[in-house]
């Protein structure tokens, strides 16, 4: 009787072993998109439509891009909103938010998407002298906001778009505070959490061999996209939902 006891003890902490596992198994369901400079959140549309079509709950932020700690700001106040672990994802200056944010205690993972995963001391200005890329100078207004020249969208920007689209972004476009370019993050967190990262192959805004020393540098889960412009979010959907799915199913909670 002692031995059926013992026998009947050890199956049910199996099965509540196994039940354990298999709830943190569960994929991560929340998942955040941080644009980057010169755009706003639509651009994700393509990528949100496949992650909601696969069950994901998908939550796009809109920074103001006024300067970096009110971006930053606008992040978390997202982030907050969520009703569990998050995975958060960021294109190009939205890397930069998303590695001040990420250290909320909600996020699980990290997802760069042809984006700055920067360090301490490191600036995007100063790791562009580094890895120059190879996009005509932004231009300026005289109260320090930069955009793209409308006629270098296309080449620039987003050189596997359709033309018509490429030529409404340019005029679309959400004019950034030369100031987030030059913000510092003392404590990245791609240094404590998992990340991934999708390389733009034909990136001329960011060099695609900076996207590559930042995703060697966090050891993150790294792929490349040939023929990718800048815009890759837009261009190459499929891919880009298949890596964030991939950081969703491998984050632990």
């Amino acid at each position: 009787m002692k031995l059926k006891k013992l026998t009947l003890a050890a199956g049910i902490l199996l099965a509540m072993a196994g039940g354990v596992a298999q709830a943190e198994a569960q994929p991560v369901k929340n998942i955040v998109l941080v644009h980057g400079a010169f755009v706003g959140g639509a651009g994700w549309r393509p990528v949100y439509d496949r992650l909601t079509h696969d069950g994901y709950k998908v939550t796009l932020v809109q920074e103001p891009l006024t300067g970096f700690p009110e971006d930053v700001t606008a992040t978390r106040r997202i982030i907050d909103q969520q009703n569990g672990p998050v995975i958060l994802v960021g294109h190009s200056y939205g890397g930069a938010i998303i590695t001040e944010a990420g250290n909320d205690s909600k996020v699980v993972g990290l997802v760069y998407i042809a984006a700055h995963a920067l360090d301490n001391g490191e600036t995007e200005a100063i790791n562009g002298k580094k890895f120059p890329n190879s996009a005509h100078p932004f231009a300026k207004s005289s109260d320090g906001y930069l955009t793209i020249a409308p006629e270098n969208y296309h080449s620039d920007f987003a050189a596997d778009l359709p033309a018509a689209q490429a030529d409404f972004e340019a005029h679309a476009q959400m004019p950034t505070n030369a100031a987030v370019f030059t913000a510092n993050i003392p404590d990245p967190a791609w240094k404590t959490k998992p990340s991934w990262y999708m390389v733009a192959k034909a990136d001329k805004i960011i060099n695609p061999d900076l996207e590559r020393m930042y995703a060697k540098r966090a050891h993150s889960h790294t792929v490349e996209v040939a023929g990718a412009s800048h815009s890759v979010y837009e261009s190459h959907p499929d891919d880009v939902a298949k890596l964030i799915e991939q950081a969703a199913q491998q984050a632990q909670p």
